[in-house]
């Protein structure tokens, strides 16, 4: 009897033990893989935006101190939709701003200053490239000239008449290569033949990488990050399609997703037909007019190409490459 009650007596004593113990082991943290791993859209669209390799300073000072942004027209686009914000001020009129920072509430505001940009500076593509083609009735057809209207003066006033930037043949050559394999979902046509407004804007911002010695590679990778953010929905589908290779967006090649397969409005169409497309749609630059870049009520991408102020502009009265006027 005594024996069989030591028994029983150990028993509970170790039994109390190994709970203390269990007790005592830190519970493993239950990892929610889903959570952990950033969506697609997240990888393409990052909700904090793309810090871009290229300082703007008193660029948006010089644009309008040469006219070729009319300050009053321009905060008074944007007053209209109360997107007066300190931070296109600040862009605007200041003299040492950092790096430019694309966001989705942006990315109309950054499409219209390197718009301007591309328009107004002295470069050898748009005197001596496809824009000057007399088949096309001269430059001021086209609607990143004819709709740019937020200017002094005419926006041909100004069209490749500023000295922004004084690059080096090799740095020109450079933005030569570059604009010649970056396309846009609104037409067919390369940067190199600027004649909307996405066209223009990218041209501006390869000068102004290409002058503060920005890397080709980081060049590509800059560019697809603000194509994607002007055109949300067209870059969203492309990164599906790549997802469903087994591809991720984050190892894709640059030069390649902005090429005419995949950017170009023929190419795009092809992976669009292939792709279910995205069931959340994004505002951005997609519209070819002044998009003041409102986020109020987020509409998919547009092509229209007049000064909209964020609303499709009137079917363009002349057409050589679905963008022009």
């Amino acid at each position: 009897m005594l024996k069989n009650i030591l028994v029983i007596a150990v028993a509970i004593i170790a039994g109390t033990l190994i709970y203390a113990n269990k007790t005592e082991i830190p519970a493993t943290p239950r990892v929610d893989s889903q959570a952990s791993v950033p969506s697609l859209e997240e990888k393409v669209l990052p909700s904090e935006g793309v810090m871009l390799p290229a300082t703007w300073g008193n660029l948006g000072k010089q644009l309008v101190a040469t006219g070729v942004i009319d300050d009053k027209k321009f905060e008074q686009l944007y007053a209209n939709r109360d997107e007066l914000t300190v931070e296109m001020k600040a862009l605007l009129t200041g003299e040492n701003n950092g790096n430019l920072k694309i966001t989705e509430k942006n990315s109309g505001l950054i499409l219209n200053l390197l718009w301007a940009l591309g328009l107004g500076s002295k470069n050898e593509i748009l005197e001596t490239g496809p824009m000057m083609d007399k088949n096309y009735g001269g430059a001021q057809n086209f609607a990143s000239t004819g709709g740019w209207t937020i200017a002094k003066g005419n926006a041909m006033d100004h069209y490749s008449k500023h000295q922004f930037f004084n690059l080096t043949p090799e740095q020109q050559a450079l933005v030569n290569k570059i604009s010649r394999g970056i396309y846009r979902p609104c037409c067919g046509n390369s940067t190199y033949f600027p004649d909307c407004n996405h066209g223009m804007a990218m041209l501006g911002f390869l000068e102004l990488m290409a002058s503060q010695g920005v890397s080709e590679s980081e060049m590509w990778r800059a560019a697809l990050a603000v194509n994607s953010f002007w055109f949300p929905d067209t870059y969203l589908t492309i990164a599906t399609y790549q997802k469903n290779k087994g591809v991720e967006w984050q190892n894709v090649k640059p030069e390649e997703i902005l090429g005419a397969d995949y950017s170009s409005g023929q190419g795009f169409a092809k992976i669009a037909s292939q792709v279910t497309t995205p069931g959340n749609s994004h505002s951005g630059g997609g519209g070819c007019g002044v998009d003041a870049g409102s986020n109020v009520a987020p509409k998919r991408q547009t092509n229209g190409c007049g000064v909209d102020a964020g609303e499709p502009a009137p079917t363009p009265k002349r057409q050589s490459s679905g963008c022009g006027i």
